[in-house]
């Protein structure tokens, strides 16, 4: 008996000069856009719907067919912009390991971090993530 598998859209989310975009790196016809993470996300949301509301069943792209779930996948610049006012440069350094001047060249654009840092920064959030998740009041 075969499995349910949820499809896995993901979605780019970069900053440029003055707004975030984002499209979908695996679904063609999927972009969007805003000034925010939040705007960028739910106008990716929208352009789904749109598509899916606006086109004959046989040009819906396959993955967007059935259940589906939205991945994000952040440049650093864009990732570290998002979470800046949520958690300081001083709470990430401590995180990460990285120091907290190298994380602003990162998050200003100045530098971009090699696949090494990238990996740390994204394997700090997912600990501190798991480590939100098993909280409880």
């Amino acid at each position: 008996m075969k499995a349910n598998v949820m499809n896995q859209i993901k979605i780019v989310i970069e900053k440029t000069d003055d707004l975030y975009s984002a499209y979908a790196e695996n679904v063609e016809g999927v972009y969007g856009g805003g000034e925010t993470v939040a705007e960028a996300k739910q106008s990716i949301v929208e352009a789904i719907q749109l598509l899916k509301e606006f086109n004959q069943e046989e040009n819906i792209p396959a993955a967007l067919k059935g259940e589906y779930e939205l991945v994000y996948k952040f440049d650093a610049q864009s990732l570290l912009s998002y979470f800046k006012g949520i958690l300081g440069q001083t709470a990430l350094a401590h995180l990460t390991g990285i120091n907290a001047r190298l994380l602003q060249h990162y998050a200003s654009g100045l530098k971009k971090p090699r696949q090494p840092q990238a990996k740390k920064i994204e394997a700090a959030l997912h600990k501190l993530g798991s480590e939100l998740m098993a909280v409880e009041l």
